[in-house]
């Protein structure tokens, strides 16, 4: 079933949405190399419980931690560990805020400096490009469809990079996860039509080799099958009659990116 929300509830969205950038941000201050990804996971739950709300994805399916943190070939949905990042590591940071009945949901990669390859930074730039591509069609009277087929078309037939067919985005508001499923391949003019009210999350989650995962011991982590990296980016959007309104934010995200001398930045 698809809601379609009226123009306070999705503000109240929008407030979750941009906790989430800030709470990431906050943690991206902190990455270099020997900090943990537990360490990590514990900066952003404490945020987002100083301001009053609830990391969305704790306890979610019993899933045990505020943020998903995916680091080199894990695509999504991974564990913070006690393992300490090093130079070269590409890290996703995941994470969903409920506040005031709603929910906010984003993510971004990051980019350790050192033993990095141009092939990297270029699959990091064109997966978040990509996310921008398939907001672009994310208007009244399109379909879901139009925002697949943009993704796809972009990181996978001009790019030649894996697109991942078991992971998808999805409508949210009261719920975490709601329809419409949003893939990121398809066909334009398929799916669900989209229409103004409704509130979907947009991500991207492309492989710089095949577009084949599996799942990791934990049940959780996904893994690329080829073990080469991942990257994830995704913005909350509200559905509108002419452009899309992005709830969330990555401008703390970018500025805390800029400022932190053991990042890539990945404009």
């Amino acid at each position: 079933m698809i809601h379609y929300r009226t123009p306070a509830e999705i503000e109240l969205i929008r407030k979750s949405a941009l906790l989430v950038g800030d709470a990431i941000a906050s943690a991206c201050a902190l990455i270099k190399p020997g900090i943990t990804s537990m360490q990590l996971n514990a900066q952003v739950e404490d945020y987002i419980v100083k301001h009053d709300a609830i990391p969305s994805f704790k306890n979610y399916k019993s899933y045990p931690y505020a943020t998903c943190i995916s680091v080199n070939d894990a695509v999504v949905h991974g564990f913070p560990t006690n393992e300490a990042l090093k130079e070269g590591d590409v890290i996703s940071i995941d994470a969903g805020v409920y506040l005031n009945g709603y929910h906010g949901d984003s993510a971004y990669t990051f980019l350790l400096k050192g033993n990095t390859s141009d092939a990297i930074k270029k699959l990091l730039k064109i997966t978040k490009e990509s996310l921008y591509l398939g907001i672009q069609k994310a208007v009244h009277g399109n379909r879901v469809g139009d925002i697949s087929y943009a993704v796809q078309y972009f990181t996978e037939k001009e790019n030649g990079y894996g697109v991942v067919r078991e992971l998808v985005g999805h409508g949210i508001g009261r719920n975490l996860h709601e329809d419409p499923q949003v893939p990121n391949f398809g066909k334009r003019g398929t799916g669900s039509k989209l229409k103004e009210g409704m509130v979907i999350a947009i991500e991207p989650m492309i492989n710089l080799g095949t577009k084949d995962v599996y799942h990791d011991k934990d049940g959780w982590t996904v893994r690329t099958s080829d073990h080469q990296p991942s990257a994830h980016f995704e913005h909350t959007v509200a559905i509108q009659k002419n452009k899309a309104d992005i709830l969330s934010s990555f401008h703390a995200i970018e500025a805390a990116e800029k400022a932190n001398d053991y990042l890539e930045s990945i404009h």
